[in-house]
């Protein structure tokens, strides 16, 4: 059976998780329903990275599409449908450049569709424990008040041997049951939540992962039901054995070892179910993870099991590890809160903390023998409560990821590249000495961080292309960058070779750049942004003239953004201070060389490949553009030519 049909005998709320993942354009549900054999049987995930597979996919795309077409001329009915999928075909003909992007959303669609059959299947688990809970109950119910009311047609012998059997064999079920509920435990915390934590760890750096808990806090809410219930179910035993027993009755040797069982699995469960659903943030920070001192910062716990008796009844102090000295200031205890969640989970919202240094000897340093600098020092925020219910008590602890604290805003940018370090490489958020050893990033994992970024600033990640420029920026021309690795020190310390800033530096001002000034040029595509002066040539020397490419300098620390058209000419770099005051739609629109005789020409005519300059940009200029523009005169960027030499 292939995938798709099993998405298609889901129950209506993951078929119409199925639907509503299909409700987009960019991969149509009928191409997904018609050609699923075949689409399953491909290596989407290889082709996204490998140009020539994607190539080869792409055209066995459309000769897909065009069989599937043919097949619908020959049955009748199935106009409309031959209709669609002429025009998927015509869709998809936009990847023609760059069929691994297909390949990659080809990909993408698969995941999440696995994504959905898994947890329609541990929901399934769920279901099945409690369903054989409840049957078990029922079941001895029934069996108990048959046995009552036969006493009086059995002998006294007939009816103790009958009510061992019955208890015997009713234990071994609760003990068969449990077993299960341990399988259904291992799923749920060492692989569910596990893979949960690992998301929302990515997703702090910026990965478009799902971190919603909405799943796991109705499984952990299931299944600890069923085991308080259970747990009462035994309490009721006690009962039964005080009011009467007899020779060789089960109840009292093998009731004890069943409640320690279901006693352990509760403990674990809901220690497990305590997380920090919404990592520290400061509101005008970079990102997650990174707090400044006297500052105020936001932070969220969640406990998963939802149960109405324990609103504001669970209190939630929050304090700091003592690697570094730190005072916590606002309030700093609150109670698990329904009202404060969306859907009414079990959540303590701390909004306004801050953080205040305790200087300590030499300038407030902790325990650092090894001369990390401040931003390479690792802090954890610890949340702690008491959980009381039903007779059982357990403390309860959970941990923020790693957080780095400065003192100064000039040290965010170094603060941000720790975490983005520390969150792309430790699966371990327990580890606050990982700078002291940190090991190198491989190209792939640095890479996807890398796109990461871009997504988040500019709403699109990096392409093949981009992150080979890259790649062979870093490494030179290599067959296969996957084994090649970068070091903590080559990303963030040492400068890049004829420059005086390191890598990361380049590379975040122009993260800066794209965030406040280029976000739509980069999320339509239309800045080139990383190509070597060699690739660049090769582009555009066989282009009609006027074919331009927007690229990042390479040369300006801040972030510079420049355009090269045919015969290669380029400008001087713009930079921030230049879009300030005009935007590059307009740069583009208004800009002018003087060629013979002292004409002024605008040599900007078709983006790269060949898209005319007004239909890329045309929605981006402002209403008065020529020298009617009141933002020219204040340019004070001087256009230098260059020539290809």
């Amino acid at each position: 059976m292939t995938q798709w049909e099993r998405l298609q005998q889901l129950d209506t709320v993951y078929s119409q998780r199925a639907f509503d993942l299909y409700n987009r354009d960019e991969f149509p549900m009928e191409v997904r329903h018609y050609l699923a054999h075949w689409i399953e049987g491909q290596d989407w995930e290889r082709a996204s990275r490998d140009s020539s597979q994607a190539a080869f996919l792409f055209q066995v795309l459309l000769e897909n599409l065009d069989n599937q077409f043919s097949r619908f001329a020959q049955e009748r009915d199935s106009f409309l449908l031959q209709r669609n999928f002429r025009r998927y075909k015509q869709n998809f003909q936009k990847y023609q450049e760059e069929p691994y992007t297909l390949a990659n959303i080809i990909h993408w669609f698969l995941v999440k569709e696995r994504e959905i059959l898994n947890d329609a299947e541990l929901a399934q688990q769920v279901s099945t424990l409690k369903y054989h809970h409840h049957h078990h109950f029922f079941y001895q119910h029934h069996h108990q008040h048959i046995l009552i009311h036969s006493q009086c047609l059995r002998c006294r012998h007939c009816r103790f041997s009958q009510r061992q059997w019955s208890w015997r064999n009713f234990l071994s079920d609760i003990s068969t049951m449990l077993d299960a509920a341990d399988v259904l435990r291992s799923v749920l915390i060492d692989e569910e939540l596990v893979d949960w934590k690992w998301r929302q760890q990515k997703s702090c750096i910026g990965a478009p992962d799902d971190t919603s808990l909405e799943h796991l806090e109705k499984w952990f809410t299931q299944i600890i039901e069923c085991m308080f219930q259970l747990q009462k179910f035994l309490q009721k035993l006690d009962e039964l054995v005080g009011k009467m027993t007899y020779e060789n009755d089960p109840i009292p040797v093998r009731k004890p070892p069943l409640k320690s069982r279901v006693d352990t699995l509760l403990t674990n469960l809901i220690k497990s179910s305590f997380v920090v659903e919404t990592q520290p943030s400061m509101p005008q920070g970079r990102g997650s993870l990174v707090l400044r001192t006297n500052v105020q910062f936001s932070v969220k716990v969640r406990l998963l099991y939802k149960v109405s008796e324990l609103n504001h009844v669970m209190k939630v102090t929050v304090s700091v590890n003592k690697f570094r000295k730190f005072n916590v200031l606002g309030t700093l205890s609150k109670a698990l809160n329904m009202a404060e969640s969306m859907n009414g989970g079990m959540v303590a919202d701390f909004r306004h903390l801050t953080l205040k240094d305790q200087k300590v000897g030499g300038g407030g340093k902790g325990i650092n023998d090894l001369s990390l600098s401040v931003t390479e020092e690792l802090h954890r925020i610890i949340f702690q409560t008491q959980f009381d219910y039903q007779g059982l008590s357990v403390p309860l602890e959970t941990f923020s990821l790693p957080v780095v604290v400065i003192s100064n805003s000039s040290q965010q940018q170094s603060a941000w590249a720790s975490v983005l370090w520390f969150n792309m490489l430790c699966s371990d958020p327990e580890n606050v000495k990982f700078f002291e050893t940190s090991p190198a990033a491989t190209w792939p994992q640095f890479g996807e961080m890398l796109s990461w970024q871009f997504l988040s600033c500019g709403k699109r990640g990096l392409d093949n292309d981009q992150l080979e420029t890259l790649a062979i920026k870093l490494f030179g021309k290599q067959q296969s960058y996957d084994n090649c690795k970068i070091s903590w020190t080559k990303f963030s310390k040492e400068n890049l070779p004829d420059t005086n800033f390191s890598l990361w530096v380049w590379l975040d001002g122009i993260l800066t750049l794209v965030k406040l000034y280029l976000s739509d040029l980069w999320s339509d595509g239309s800045i080139m942004g990383f190509v070597s002066k060699g690739k660049e040539r090769l582009l555009l020397k066989k282009k009609q003239n006027g074919t331009f490419l927007l690229r990042f300098s390479e040369s300006i620390k801040d972030g510079g953004i420049t355009f090269s058209w045919v015969h290669v000419q380029t400008v001087k770099p713009f930079t921030s201070t230049d879009l300030k005051q005009i935007a590059l739609p307009d740069i583009l629109c208004n800009f002018r060389m003087m060629i013979a005789e002292n004409i002024p020409v605008n040599p900007l005519c078709y983006l790269y490949p060949n898209t005319p300059k007004d239909q890329a940009f045309g929605k981006y200029y402002s209403e008065k553009t020529g020298e009617e523009n009141p933002y020219l005169k204040y340019l004070k960027t001087k256009l230098v030519f260059v020539s290809k030499e």
